[in-house]
């Protein structure tokens, strides 16, 4: 899956702030800007030879995909390369082939790395190549949004929407039934099950809490408004330590501190599963790709589980955070944009290439047509037949539009995580994790010679 998890999840860079106004000048766009970027119009237009294209990706099946679209357009072929998941060897690798002038025409990147390689100058600015401007109704919202750095895409197109990863609540519901509960639609009603479940079974927990995720504790920070970068123009805010990142902490260390949740259990990992199966961890607010992560390693729960939206701060709210989803870019040097872009945004919209990765690679498609797939309209019998992907559909719509990542998540990543796992160890809380992630956050960004506005 294109997240998962971050799955796999940068040296320091000297770009001066304005970087991030002058990386354009290698994109597709009009002959018309004013800092000298040449014709950029003519770097996006067809090629009158033949083209090969290199595309790197690590969504499983993808070379199906590929091949389907190397059958339809002969004269544009891509190959597909194979790749490590994001930060576990991908990005180090585009990274190094970027400086060396070797990299591949197309790339899978993460929503959250998009702003890490534009600070980069590794990307290019398609949005005045032949069709992609006028994608932007293609996509749901919010994933347009994080691919243009902002909703309206006046800042330029730097990426094709790929998949998504709109978050709810995976609970058993045999349990909550055996206890007369029902999914819980706020989080106090979350934390009331959590306790009843408790004093029912002193060895079970109402979920985990990783330390090793801090991108799915981004997603609870998503959901309650609470972004972690601001930007105006080439001027950085760091956000990560504020009341709404704080509401969400407070709730996590008080159900942290009650062992109402698992603290030694990692995600994605076999005591995980192992818990999942034995019955003693019976939620997870997961993501939309995560509903093959349960069936798959706890199949003896089959029929036990069921999905809900995510609990909400505020009774009647439809709030839903996001964890994971990546996007297809077109890299600085691609000698090819206009092909490269055809190609994205066949993949990532066209009814064939949805149907082969959402079959192949388990993607839950930022397409909106994707959202329609027959195989996302079936009742999952796993999930006692439920029709779940119909919760997930809805969260995509109700995921906040205005979230900012930096251009060092990385960095902010490692420190969030430094901090969660001291709070869970006993050395400092949850609220501590964000002060101190907050503050390194802003002197990894003066590292990167950016401008940062307290």
């Amino acid at each position: 899956m294109a997240m998962h998890r971050g799955r796999g999840r940068r040296g320091r860079l000297v770009a001066p702030a304005l970087a991030l106004a002058l990386v354009g000048l290698t994109g597709c766009g009009g002959d018309d800007s004013a800092a000298g970027g040449g014709a950029k119009a003519a770097a996006c237009e067809p090629s009158k030879e033949p083209v090969k294209l290199e595309y790197w990706s690590w969504v499983p099946g993808m070379e199906k995909a590929v091949a389907a679209w190397n059958a339809k357009n002969p004269r544009i072929q891509v190959k597909v390369k194979t790749t490590p998941a994001g930060n576990a060897g991908t990005y180090q690798n585009l990274s190094n082939a970027l400086k060396a002038k070797k990299a591949p025409d197309l790339a899978q990147v993460e929503y959250d790395s998009l702003a890490s390689f534009r600070l980069k100058e590794g990307l290019r600015d398609i949005a005045r190549c032949d069709g992609v401007a006028a994608a932007k109704s293609t996509f749901v919202d919010w994933t347009w949004s994080q691919a243009t750095f902002g909703a309206d895409g006046k800042d330029g197109v730097w990426a094709v929407p790929q998949d998504t990863g709109p978050m709810a609540l995976f609970y058993r519901k045999d349990v909550f039934d055996k206890l007369g509960l029902a999914a819980p639609t706020t989080w106090a009603e979350y934390e009331a099950a959590a306790r009843k479940i408790k004093a029912d079974a002193p060895g079970r927990y109402v979920t985990h809490f990783s330390q090793t995720d801090p991108n799915w504790f981004t997603g609870l920070l998503w959901q309650n408004g609470a972004g972690m970068f601001d930007r105006q123009g080439d001027t950085w805010k760091v956000t990560v330590d504020r009341p709404e990142s704080r509401k969400v902490a407070t709730y996590w260390q008080r159900l942290i501190d009650d062992k109402l949740v698992a603290t030694d259990l990692q995600g994605f990992s076999p005591a995980l599963y192992k818990a999942w199966s034995d019955g003693e961890v019976v939620t997870w607010i997961g993501a939309a790709w995560g509903y093959s992560t349960i069936r798959d390693n706890a199949a003896a729960t089959a029929g036990k589980w069921a999905v809900a939206p995510m609990p909400q701060w505020d009774k009647g709210d439809k709030a839903a955070g996001n964890w994971g989803g990546s996007t297809t870019v077109v890299t600085a040097g691609a000698e090819h944009p206009y092909e490269a872009s055809r190609f994205a945004l066949w993949l990532n919209s066209d009814p064939e290439a949805l149907e082969i990765l959402n079959r192949e690679g388990g993607l839950y498609p930022a397409a909106k047509a994707g959202l329609k797939l027959p195989a996302l309209q079936q009742p999952v019998d796993f999930y006692g037949k439920q029709k779940i992907f119909d919760v997930f559909a809805e969260a995509s719509g109700n995921v906040d539009t205005d979230f900012t990542w930096g251009p060092t998540m990385t960095d902010t990543y490692r420190f969030l995580s430094d901090g969660t796992s001291a709070a869970i160890s006993g050395n400092g809380t949850l609220g501590d994790a964000l002060r101190t992630a907050d503050a390194k956050s802003v002197e990894s960004l003066r590292k990167q010679s950016l401008d940062v506005t307290d």
